[in-house]
């Protein structure tokens, strides 16, 4: 259905990609990965046209419609919600639109009449009839009420516009989907929900995306960015990445033999295929797997950060306690009596809808704002550390190049062991002399991360810490959180490192929290039958 044909592209003497050949088919989507930097939505660009190659071509099926995720959010400001999903069909939008003028005419002649039976038929043809409550389903699972769909765009709370710009790309039944992140700053629910929307769908869908447990769910290619090529892979993610790391391990090991290793990596895949789920593309997947061959399997040149966390000193019995916290800002009350106590094995997920009263909270935790009412006691032995989730402060009020800046957290001053530290987060040679000015946004967050690694800290805060942050970073995150002996209390869009890393979930509601010690998967299972009971 799309094809891409000797495919290259470079920005002066910087060559991103070059002869790259794949073909995407339809009932499959396919997860595009890579470092920072390796070129990701530069592709993506590609594809839809966006950007011009430096060599080679991109061919659709001209009969095929494709539909992209959209970043640029005031494009649409001076149209309604529910006009802007249905632009993403543009013929369907522009043939209703005539349609509907030609009816306005006063003068209303035979030929108005004719042109109108045209555009009658062609607009059945497209689910013209069908678009308003189409538009209005797809707007609805992905959260945005129905009193929304009338709105002005430019009236319009971000948040929701990125809700509305999704809902664009996927209406209409186009036959390809481009993504490019579609799961950023999507609620909980939106994003189980555009799981299921993706994984019955029967087109060709590509999409980006930085969050673990979505590609594995939806994904049953990968298409990985490395070494300066772009190669499809069979499985979804957890595939790609173990039968990575087994290669690397190998290929290290020249002493096994061969059909050693061949037999150990057919295990591996019969295990994969082995894995059961409920959607259309798992099953495919799973047959795609049964016939993968050892040379299929990917080896991977990416490097990961290293990442972990240890205390100064052992705290004591008592850790943290909150007790009636309440907080109001511009007249909205972000806190509601909100009361918690933090016991010895304690590693909180917070939770809710509203991201300002997460973040708020945090604030008073550090003593960064004052409750209205309420008070946090922290135990005497705690020494706690703060990832904020702004942390631009932090950069933009220096002068400090990447070396000095670390210095100034550090114990140890000298510049070897700085730059032994530094290298281990993936900034090597005159990387560490760079303005921490200029730092990308995942770097800065590597830079924060670094600086709580050197704190000592017995108790971890981070509020998003995997914004900006590559697939490798997050998992490094991931298993320094897991690793980390105390408490922790955290906030993040990562739903495989909050399953992993949480063993308390805390929701931050209007009335206060609801407080459930289980895992993340039990804490959504158990709010999925709630939710069904209030239904």
């Amino acid at each position: 259905m799309l094809t891409v044909n000797d495919l290259s592209i470079q920005f002066g003497p910087t060559v991103l990609f070059s002869r790259v050949d794949l073909q995407f088919t339809a009932g499959n989507c396919y997860g595009i990965i890579g470092a920072n930097g390796a070129g990701k939505s530069t592709f993506i660009k590609i594809l839809s046209g966006e950007l011009e190659p430096t060599g080679g071509s991109v061919v659709l099926d001209p009969k095929r419609r494709m539909s992209v995720l959209r970043q640029n959010q005031s494009l649409y400001d001076d149209y309604t919600v529910l006009d802007a999903v249905i632009m993403g069909n543009p013929r369907l939008y522009e043939c209703g639109k005539e349609k509907d003028a030609i009816y306005e005419k006063p003068d209303f002649n035979d030929d108005d009449g004719l042109r109108a039976a045209e555009l009658e038929e062609e607009f059945a043809e497209l689910g013209g009839w069908e678009a308003e409550s189409d538009a209005a389903r797809i707007l609805q699972g992905l959260g945005v009420d129905v009193p929304l769909h009338r709105n002005l765009m430019r009236d319009t709370d971000p948040r929701i516009k990125v809700k509305v710009l999704l809902a664009q790309a996927l209406f209409g039944h186009p036959d390809v989907i481009l993504l490019d992140e579609p799961t950023n700053n999507l609620d909980l629910a939106s994003v189980v929900w555009l799981e299921d929307f993706l994984m019955d769908y029967e087109g060709t869908v590509l999409v980006v995306s930085h969050d673990r447990y979505f590609l594995n769910n939806v994904c049953t290619h990968i298409v990985d960015i490395d070494y300066g090529k772009i190669k499809m892979y069979v499985g979804n993610y957890d595939f790609w990445y173990e039968s990575s790391q087994l290669i690397q391990k190998l290929i290290k090991d020249q002493n096994k033999k061969a059909e050693q290793k061949i037999q150990e990596l057919q295990t591996f895949i019969a295990r994969f295929s082995a894995n059961k789920s409920k959607s259309r593309q798992a099953t495919s997947r799973r047959k795609l797997l049964d016939k993968i061959t050892v040379e299929e399997l990917p080896a991977s040149g990416r490097r990961y950060p290293w990442v972990g966390f240890k205390a100064n000193r052992e705290p004591g019995k008592d850790r943290l306690f909150v007790t009636g916290v309440s907080k109001t800002v511009d007249g909205v009350k972000l806190l509601n009596n909100v009361s918690f106590i933090v016991g010895k094995d304690d590693k909180i997920a917070l939770v809710g809808k509203n991201e300002l009263a997460v973040t708020m909270l945090y604030k008073i935790l550090m003593g960064e704002e004052e409750p209205d009412s309420g008070s946090v006691k922290w135990g005497a032995s705690i020494e706690p550390s703060y990832f904020p989730k702004d942390h631009n402060s932090y950069f933009d009020s220096c002068d400090y190049d990447l070396i000095d800046w670390m210095r100034q957290f550090s114990e140890d001053k000298r510049e070897s062991y700085l730059r032994t530290f530094l290298g281990r987060m993936l900034f090597s040679g005159d990387d560490v002399y760079k303005s921490v000015r200029v730092l990308s946004g995942g770097e800065k967050v590597r830079c924060m991360l670094s600086r709580m690694m050197l704190s000592g800290a017995n108790f971890l805060l981070l509020d998003q810490p995997t914004n900006h942050l590559d697939l490798e970073s997050i998992a490094a995150l991931n298993n320094g959180l897991e690793a980390f002996r105390y408490n922790i209390i955290f906030s993040c869009h990562d739903h495989q490192l909050t399953q992993t890393v949480a063993n308390r979930i805390i929701e931050i509601t209007g009335d206060g929290v609801t407080d459930r010690r289980c895992t993340y998967d039990e804490y959504m299972h158990i709010s999925d039958l709630e939710n069904s009971v209030r239904g």
